[in-house]
């Protein structure tokens, strides 16, 4: 009887594997379709325009899990068949405007920043659909166009011949979670060192708890796209560089907020190799990072705690996860609605707290928890985080999303990573 349970259960996943696999194969080709937009506006009001359509020669995600099931992102673009209206294709993600829109400067100035998106190259026409959430979590339309693949005017760029070293080999991207990191300020003969330090932060990553016990399942390659100077541009010190992808300290005033506005580079860079998440190695000694989720994490390559910031900035970017911190600078102002619950995994405001990580805590641990001592080394709920002192809570006293200080990743964490690894994997 239970032999022939497990057999019933191992068809049913065999058959829904096949599915899945059919529709990838009867809707969309092994290469990208690129869609670059430019996003404006201001805190009041947004809007999105198509700037152009890409094609890039490699397909590095997913070719079983095409619709979103994470509901994670500030916007969710969906791609869907013309000839039968069915969604074929979706993903969540987020955007450095609109970070920039919960600024002080967004309430007088209106500013227009790149976005891009990318997914599989579609075999027949589509209709592109771009949403943005609103505070209350339902979505709004903001874009939509038909985009023919056959269409002469979709870009068709030569890549630039950057050498790719893949680092760390567990197959083929299709299996794996290929995270891709791009040369940010290494002049052409500091390619070595590049190398090595993308090695370096491989190796960091992959002793981390779960990208440890997931080791088996992540590529990690490396791009070595040059700049004509070393480092980065640092305002506050009067430092212009020219580099490959035009990055900065102090995005939004903040120091320590290293970002770039220059998306279109790093995604003509990350095509020569496949991808799921593009990881910006900047070539500098000064303590900075940052990340954006489903688009790209940034962080510098030769502080003391390059590291420990860089897998910080992957957990959102990659994941999707929320800072834990609630006492630093910062330029972003009510940047959760405390009516709502966040879609990020590892933040609550205990609207919807059960959709969380609540069936982790201890049926004695109590909601809120209290920071204190006896609860120190416990999943739990407290208060802070999010950027804010009150009405947030987070997992744990301290967790990799909170401090470079911590051991790791709390254990809400560490199962969110999972989820995404296993989603990217096609396990989930």
């Amino acid at each position: 009887m239970r032999k022939g349970l497990i057999s019933v259960v191992c068809l049913v996943l065999l058959m829904t594997s096949a599915c899945a696999q059919s529709v990838f194969e009867k809707s969309f080709g092994e290469k990208t379709m690129r869609v670059d937009l430019v996003l404006a506006g201001n805190k009041h009001m947004q809007t999105a325009y198509l700037l152009q359509l890409k094609k890039e020669p490699y397909w590095g995600g997913s070719q079983l899990n095409l619709i979103d099931s994470l509901a994670y992102g500030e916007f969710r673009f969906k791609v869907i068949d013309q000839s039968n209206d069915q969604l074929i294709y979706s993903r969540g993600f987020c955007t450095l405007f609109e970070e920039w829109r919960t600024t002080q400067e967004a309430q007088s100035l209106s500013k227009a920043f790149f976005q891009t998106l990318v997914f599989p190259y579609p075999k027949n026409n589509v209709v592109f659909v771009l949403e943005e959430r609103k505070k209350n979590g339902s979505y709004h339309p903001l874009l939509s166009f038909p985009i023919d693949p056959d269409d002469k005017n979709i870009a068709k760029e030569v890549l630039s011949a950057n050498e790719v070293v893949k680092v760390v080999d567990n197959g083929a991207a299709a299996n794996n979670v290929d995270f891709t990191f791009v040369a940010e300020g290494y002049t052409l003969e500091q390619m070595d060192k590049f190398k090595s330090d993308v090695k370096r932060m491989a190796d960091y990553l992959l002793s981390q708890e779960p990208y440890k016990s997931k080791s088996d399942r992540i590529n990690v390659w490396a791009v070595c796209s040059p700049s004509k100077d070393s480092g980065s541009d640092d305002p506050r010190n009067g430092e212009w560089v020219n580099t490959a992808i035009n990055s900065s300290f102090n995005t939004f005033y903040i120091d320590r907020y290293l970002e770039t506005e220059d998306v279109l580079s790093i995604r003509d860079i990350a095509a020569s190799a496949p991808y799921d998440h593009i990881c910006v190695l900047v070539n500098s000694d000064k303590y900075g990072g940052g990340g954006i989720y489903n688009h790209f994490s940034i962080g510098t390559a030769d502080h003391a705690l390059s590291n420990e910031v860089m897998l910080h900035e992957i957990g959102h970017g990659f994941v999707g996860l929320a800072d834990e911190y609630y006492t630093s600078d910062v330029a972003y102002q009510d940047f959760f609605d405390l009516t709502v619950e966040p879609w990020q995994p590892n933040v609550t405001t205990l609207v919807n707290f059960d959709s969380k990580w609540k069936h982790l805590l201890d049926k004695d641990t109590p909601i809120p928890t209290p920071n204190s001592k006896m609860y120190e080394d416990k999943v739990g709920v407290f208060e802070g985080g999010g950027y804010v002192e009150k009405g947030v809570y987070r997992p744990a006293v301290n967790c990799r999303m909170k401090t470079n200080q911590a051991e790791g990743f709390c254990p809400a964490c560490q199962e969110a990573i999972k989820e995404m690894i296993d989603f990217v994997t096609d396990k989930k």
